[in-house]
């Protein structure tokens, strides 16, 4: 910036130097002709007119240069005065934008892209921690206390070992919550799907359903499977946390003695997936935010999940170039419906073409 000021300051010399020295040769040729009536023939010389062009054309070009260089300068100095509030972290700042397709302006609308960009991020940042610090502090203090409880010598052997499974489900609530966190943090730096398989997709549901047998049949679960044969290619294991993240958020808000549908069909453009619970179902508010970090919009399941399931699932169905779509009214449960194109089927039949 302070080069900047330098170069200012020189330019405005060097224009008042050669405004001065012409206006005292012209001073100087008046005085000649006005008072002597002598014009100074010298002048077109072919020693002098060059002279005089030269200064003339320096006066004027100069000024020029000045006038643009000052148009130049004063948003690149707006620039340096933004960039070093960015290196302070104070991502609030913008610079006033030129109207034409400049370079200049080109660099301006680039700069207060970054900064909106960065603003974006910093906010995200900061509702993730705290997000974080809140869901890692309900299970914490839920431990903490029962320990506590434990220490009561006087505790019965019931007491003990109500606290005692608290403890463990809590425990187990902050590995889920960490192991979450990790698989969600690989998927938002994961750009490509490696490690492809072709193998059954209707299969592999089975198997995720009698996974979280225990979870459904603790509630008296009814679970409806409607499963056409369906091969792809794809990550067996990234899937698999797709499905299982849906089915276990469909038990969690069915109603108890309730009813779970789950259909799996391919069609010449995709394969569909769709997975119905009979809970409360969603307002458009939930709707809205329902693939977000950390968001739980039935706060009375709070304690049954931590918010990132959903987020996953939104990731990994990204990553595919799929779809994800919801139906919800509240009272009526929810529809998830997951999209997945073709393209991994097209992939699947040129591998069988291919020669081995």
């Amino acid at each position: 910036m302070h080069r900047v000021k330098s170069i200012n300051k020189i330019v405005v010399f060097y224009v008042f130097v050669i405004m001065i020295f012409a206006g005292v040769l012209t001073s100087f040729l008046f005085f000649l002709f006005y008072v002597f009536g002598i014009f100074p023939f010298f002048v077109l010389t072919p020693v002098f007119s060059p002279l005089i062009a030269l200064l003339i054309s320096s006066a004027i070009g100069t000024s020029i240069s000045a006038m643009a260089s000052e148009r130049i300068l004063k948003p690149l100095n707006q620039l340096v005065t933004a960039t070093k509030r960015i290196s302070t972290g104070d991502f609030s700042v913008r610079v006033a934008e030129i109207n034409d397709n400049s370079e200049i302006a080109n660099l301006l609308r680039g700069f207060n892209h970054m900064a909106e960009e960065l603003s974006g991020i910093e906010m995200f940042r900061n509702n993730f921690i705290n997000d974080f610090s809140h869901e890692f502090k309900t299970p914490i203090g839920s431990i903490r206390g029962f320990a506590r409880q434990l220490q009561n010598e006087n505790l019965s052997p019931e007491k003990r070992t109500e606290y005692t499974d608290i403890i463990i489900k809590e425990s187990e609530r902050l590995t889920n919550m960490a192991s979450n966190i990790l698989l969600l943090n690989n998927l938002d730096n994961q750009q490509i799907i490696t490690d492809k398989i072709e193998y059954e997709l209707d299969e592999q549901i089975r198997n995720c359903v009698i996974l979280l047998e225990k979870d459904w049949s603790r509630r008296n679960l009814k679970i409806d499977l409607h499963l056409d044969t369906v091969k792809i290619f794809g990550n067996e294991e990234m899937l698999s946390h797709l499905w299982i993240n849906l089915i276990d958020n469909a038990i969690k808000y069915a109603h108890d003695n309730g009813r779970i549908s789950i259909t799996c069909e391919k069609t010449l453009s995709d394969i569909r997936v769709a997975i119905t619970d009979n809970g409360k179902g969603m307002d458009n508010t939930e709707l809205k935010h329902i693939f977000d970090k950390f968001y739980q919009g039935d706060t009375s399941h709070a304690s049954q999940g931590n918010g990132l399931g959903l987020s996953i699932v939104k990731r990994i169905v990204d990553l595919y170039n799929g779809k994800i779509s919801v139906e919800s009214s509240p009272g009526y449960g929810a529809t998830f419906t997951v999209y997945l194109p073709a393209g991994s089927s097209e992939q699947m039949k040129k591998r069988r073409a291919e020669p081995r």
